[in-house]
């Protein structure tokens, strides 16, 4: 039943991304990062993600540039995730450890929009258990839900009532730059080998920037 929920919220969310996130280049020779789209995204297409105040794993707040100081992998969802969640940030995670051994410092992070039960501790057991560079975000629910607008991210209570309750939710990652902000973003079947792949083809290219 949550992968029928899961997979609706893909479906939900993509139609919902599908203005902002695909459109003709016109001209793509202007596009930096031309070479290393699968899609026809244009570099702040949609005006995907933007500046978000959130609370860290050490229960410190912390700003989009306190967290973007590098290439980064952000993901949005909550540590009680039954499948999606541990699988996909496993996937980022092990995308980033292949980009480290080719020369690539890339930062892994996941918020949690479960803010009654993600606290700091919880997300730190979290992320360490996947790599130990990834960050784990979360903070108040108007916090949370702020970071989720810019990003365009969907998420909502299956059954509120319910002690072990189960969101639906998007399941995109966004790739960050520090200078640029959004550039791409991958779904749930791309592999670690993949992303790594074209994660590297855009900090190649954001170095002739």
């Amino acid at each position: 039943m949550t992968r029928i929920y899961a997979g609706t919220a893909a479906v939900f969310i993509a139609a919902l991304l599908g203005g902002l996130f695909y459109f003709v280049v016109i001209g793509k020779s202007n596009d930096p990062y031309a070479a290393c789209r699968n899609g026809q995204i244009a570099t702040g297409s949609g005006s995907i993600g933007g500046p978000f105040t959130l609370v860290n794993e050490d229960g410190k707040t912390v700003t989009d540039a306190d967290v973007i100081t590098k290439p980064t992998l952000i993901y949005f969802g909550y540590t009680f995730c039954p499948d999606l969640c541990p699988v996909d940030n496993a996937r980022n995670a092990e995308a980033t450890d292949i980009l480290a051994k080719k020369g690539y410092d890339v930062t892994p992070v996941f918020i949690s929009f479960d803010t009654k039960r993600d606290t700091p501790e919880t997300l730190r057991q979290f992320t360490e258990n996947l790599s130990p560079k990834m960050i784990g975000l979360t903070g108040t629910a108007e916090q949370v839900k702020a970071a989720a607008k810019e990003f365009r991210v969907y998420y909502k209570v299956q059954d509120p009532t319910q002690q072990n309750y189960l969101f639906d939710h998007s399941t995109f990652t966004y790739l960050m730059m520090p200078k640029t902000g959004f550039v791409d973003f991958f779904r749930r079947d791309v592999t670690p080998e993949q992303m790594a792949d074209r994660v590297a083809c855009f900090v190649d290219a954001s170095r002739h920037i």
